[in-house]
Formats: structure tokens, sequence, C-alpha cells
């Protein structure tokens, strides 16, 4: 007599290997269930030193590790590399490149993209950063500037090559403008003959107040006065309102002003990933003003109580209405608590409640200078940018990168030297090159007649593994 066919084990569906997806799937590893982790990329990114892929500081290998890597020793962990093109929830499948994939319980977590807040044209002019090929691509358009500023002739052009802007004064943007000026100071100093690379000037431009709004303000004045020593301007209550080849066009209080930059990076805000929008038609459930799914207290779609959406996706209120913070610590306890539940949905028992734990908030600024809040108390200086190299070490994939990343960190800060300064990618074309001259004409006639319509810059959220 044949022995009974044995009953399926719950089948949970995870969309996307970031911070959220990946700890959820990690935290189902000694539960009753199969996983399926479905990414369109093959690695997990550690997006937090983007930027420092961006200045040429590290290699791209040094903060991504395979999926499949990851989870080689985790036997109920199946990793699909497909990308998801949209939801059938009441037949329960995910619709990808590589067919329908049935799920018991469905966790989207895809992230999130740049945001130009209606003015999508800008894109090609300003580079945000999100992926290994924004960062490759910020990294080519920096190192280029400087080597053709080396041979340009035009006092005007050459001066444009070394005028570089970056829109948002958030983390990201700090970050960015800290590194930028030490490459110009310090990482270049000895490379060329015919330019002086510490005369490149960068801008920091910021719609508010003060930059790093999200820390407090004593913290955000020190930051400010750290970057203003490093060389940068730094110009608050200030709008871009158009940008294009020949530069950034930026508004405030005093006016409109024109300034000629070959190079404008983009840190100033975030929306959804387009599968919020495919999940709400498929669900109705309401999105917010960024383009994030609405969910319930344990990050459930309403009336779907297997499906949850985590991290960059998600609008989910805390402590009275507050929104929990676009960063990674929130997503990685979100994908720990969302694991928990399903656990012990499948053994008949509650969870308390999701409770954020606000672990404190970083960032760092340059070489030994960083600004820390650590529930409540704040610091600076070199104890700060320790405990954030720390902070960032110990949440890296794997240990083989997190010993690169410590080695890499430990040559730059003795020489000052960014190794992986290579230039990649698309070479500039004689049309590039010729467009270039544009740059020489004067202000006034470079303008575009009709200047594009202000767009509301809001600050980009912080990508630190703290908060």
């Amino acid at each position: 007599m044949p022995a009974p066919a044995a009953t399926p084990r719950p089948r949970v569906v995870v969309v996307g290997g970031g911070f959220a997806g990946l700890n959820t799937v990690k935290s189902l590893k000694r539960a009753a269930v199969d996983v399926v982790l479905i990414d369109r990329r093959n690695f997990h990114l550690f997006q937090p030193l983007l930027y420092q892929v961006a200045t040429g500081g590290l290699s791209p290998a040094n903060i991504a590790a395979p999926l499949r890597w990851i989870f080689s020793r985790q036997k109920n962990c199946e990793v699909m590399l497909a990308e998801v093109v949209g939801f059938d929830l009441d037949q329960k499948r995910v619709h990808t490149t590589q067919g329908d994939v049935p799920y018991d319980y469905l966790i989207v977590a895809a992230g999130s993209r740049h945001s130009y807040f209606g003015r999508d044209d800008w894109a090609q002019f300003a580079p945000g950063l999100k992926t290994i090929e924004d960062a490759t691509d910020i990294r080519r358009r920096v190192y280029s500037a400087f080597e053709q500023a080396e041979t340009e002739q035009d006092p005007a052009v050459r001066r444009a090559l070394l005028n570089f802007a970056i829109v948002g004064g958030g983390p990201t943007g700090v970050e960015l403008a800290g590194a930028l000026a030490e490459i110009a100071r310090h990482s270049l100093k000895h490379d060329f003959r015919q330019i002086d690379p510490s005369e490149a000037s960068i801008t920091l431009v910021e719609a508010g107040d003060r930059v790093l709004g999200s820390f407090s303000e004593d913290l955000s004045e020190k930051a400010h006065a750290t970057l203003q020593r490093l060389g940068v301007h730094i110009r608050t209550k200030t709008m871009a309102t158009a940008i294009d080849d020949k530069g950034i066009e930026m508004k405030s209080s005093t006016g409109v002003e024109h300034w000629p930059t070959r190079t404008v990076l983009w840190a100033a805000g975030v929306k959804a990933s387009p599968l919020s929008k495919s999940l709400a038609s498929s669900s109705n459930a309401d999105l917010d003003r960024a383009g994030r799914l609405i969910v319930e207290k344990d990050f459930s779609l309403a009336g779907r109580p297997e499906v949850f959406v985590l991290g960059d996706m998600s609008s989910y209120s805390h402590q009275g209405g507050k929104p929990l913070p676009g960063v990674a610590q929130p997503a990685i306890q979100q994908g720990r608590f969302v694991a928990r539940l399903i656990n012990a949905k499948l053994r008949g028992k509650t969870l308390p409640e999701f409770r954020y734990h606000d672990l404190g908030n970083l960032a760092t600024i340059g070489r030994s200078a960083a600004v820390a809040d650590i529930k409540g108390v704040h610091f600076s200086g070199f104890i700060a940018w320790w405990l954030w190299l720390v902070v960032h070490l110990m949440h890296i994939a794997n240990f083989r990168n997190r010993l690169l990343v410590l080695t890499q960190w430990s040559w730059n800060y003795f020489t000052h030297d960014r190794s992986a300064r290579l230039i990649t990618g698309d070479v500039p074309s004689d049309d590039d090159l010729a467009a270039l001259q544009n740059l020489a004409v004067p202000p006034k006639a470079a303008r575009n007649p009709a200047p594009a319509q202000a767009a509301s810059v809001a600050t980009a959220p912080s990508t630190s593994t703290t908060k």
C-alpha cells in the first residue's frame, strides 16, 4: 500500500532582496514553510555605502553579495531571478517574466525609485543614487569632469567642468558633498598637471532651512560647519528650477541664478516602486502621496491578511500617526516582525503589535567627521565617525565583504587615496564635447527663454542603517 502523499507546506513568496526581504527570509529559516525569494537582480545591495562606490572609495563588489550565496545553506529557501509584472490576489499568484508563482503568503518589498517631482526630464542630467549602475555612472561623471578639465583650453568651459552641484541636503547629499570635497582636496591633489583639483567648487542645494533636517538642530549646525570647512558652498532655502546639460538654475529669496556646471547629482527625493500601483489596482488599497501602500498595523493590506507590504513601499503610522522613516533599520525590523507573525499564524498563536525601536541616527560627512543621535544623546566628530564605521560594517551581508571594506577604509584613512576611481561605461562622444563649448556662452544667453516651473525639492530619506 503506497504511503499517503505528504501535505504540502505553506509557500511564502518574498518579492525583493533588499533589507526587508532579506531579513524576512532569514527569519523564516526554521519555520515550517517553503520560501521563494524573487528579485530581478541576483544580489543584495548594501545601499548605505553606495555613495562610496560613486566617489571611488569602494568597488561595487565590496557592498553586494549574491543572493544564492547568502541563502545557500537555508534549505527551505529558493531564489528566483525574475521580474514581477503583476499580481492576481484572488488566485494567489505572482506574475513574473519566468511564469506565475503561487503563494500562501506574499511579502512585497521592492523598494523605491528616484523622484524628480514631476520633472523626469532632469534624470538624464542629474542622476540619483539607488543602484550600482547609478553609482558607477556618478563615478564616471565626476572623474571624467576632472579629466576633461585637464585638457580644456577655454577658461569658462574648464570652470564649468570643475563646478559640482548636489541637490538635496539630507544624509545622502551631505555624504556626497563631503566625499567630493575630499576628492578635490586630497585624493586628486598630485594627479594633474594643468589644473588644481582643489579649485573645484562644490555646491549643496537644499530647499529647507538647514541640512540634515531629520536630525536635531545642533547636529545640523555641526554638519553645516564641517561641510563649510571642507570648502562646500551650502545654499539653503533654495530650489532647483531647471537642470540641463548647461547647468542648474536655482531660485531663492534673492532671485533666480544660473550656475554653469557639467555635473549635477540628485539626492532630493524618492518614490515607491511601480509595483505599488500594480498591487493597489489588484487590491483596491490606498496609496499615499509618495505612492506607498497604506497598510494595516501588521503590515498587511486591508482585507488581504496574507499579503504584506514592507520597506519603502509601505505607508505605516506609529506613535500617534508618525510615519516610519524610509531607511534600513525600520525595514529590517519589519521583515523580522512579519516572519514571526507568519510563524505564529501557522501555530495558531497571536503576536503583539509591531513596535519600532529607534536605534538612532547617524550621518558621515568626511574623514573623522560624522554626527550621531543615539536615543537622544547627541555627539559628533571622530567618535561619531567611528561609530558610523562599526554600525555599517556590522550590517554588511557577509564576513568577506566586511573584511574587504575595513581594509579599504583603513587604506583610505591613512593615504587619502580612493583606489576605485575608475572611469567605466560610456565615454564622452564628439557631440558631448561639442556641447561643452556652449557652456562658454554667458549665462543670460545660455539660459532658456522661459525657465521651467519650480519643483518642490524634498530631502531624500537617510540611508543610514540606524535610522
